[in-house]
């Protein structure tokens, strides 16, 4: 599969991003898999290089609103990191059927695996309401599927920060 047609063209926006692991492997029920994540992008904001207003942890996949100069730039760095450290993680715990699974759709001569998909699918988001409508989508998701009954419950969510509670990561509550 060829590169995203999704770019990020206007900087000064913030962003609706949604990555997905490879063969939507469902990577982020294992803890530590979610926390590698986490912690790269709580870097990510306390090193001023993005602000996030809103984040999901789905089990195969995360959504996010961000904005930053270079967001591109910052977001594969993000996705080739976070794809290192969960390969280690990988094999340190020798989980084999994930590593194998992780081998399919390998294009590139220097990877032995593809953690993530391509891309990372950023939808612009100009207007106030077209903000409050991804916070809430992205915050709805857990219930959507069924994991639990209200948002804030889910634990890999931003949505206990809107509650004025603290979450797993600080982010920048969006004010309506």
């Amino acid at each position: 599969m060829g590169r995203s047609r999704y770019k990020i063209y206007e900087e000064h926006y913030p962003y609706f991003i949604t990555s997905t692991f490879n063969e939507q492997l469902s990577l982020f029920a294992d803890q530590e898999v979610a926390k590698i994540v986490l912690d790269s992008l709580q870097f990510l904001q306390k090193e001023r290089l993005v602000t996030i207003y809103a984040y999901v942890l789905m089990h195969d996949h995360l959504h996010c609103i961000m904005e930053g100069n270079n967001l591109s730039d910052k977001l594969r760095t993000f996705k080739s990191y976070t794809a290192r450290a969960i390969i280690d993680y990988l094999k340190e715990t020798n989980r084999t059927y994930y590593l194998k699974r992780l081998k399919n759709g390998v294009n590139k001569e220097n990877s032995e695996y593809k953690v993530w998909q391509e891309g990372f699918h950023p939808k612009q988001i100009r207007t106030t309401e077209m903000m409050i409508q991804k916070i809430s989508y992205i915050h709805y998701n857990p219930v959507k599927a069924g994991f639990v009954n209200r948002e804030i419950d889910w634990r890999y969510s931003s949505a206990c920060n809107y509650e004025g509670l603290d979450g797993l990561i600080p982010i920048c509550v969006f004010n309506r």
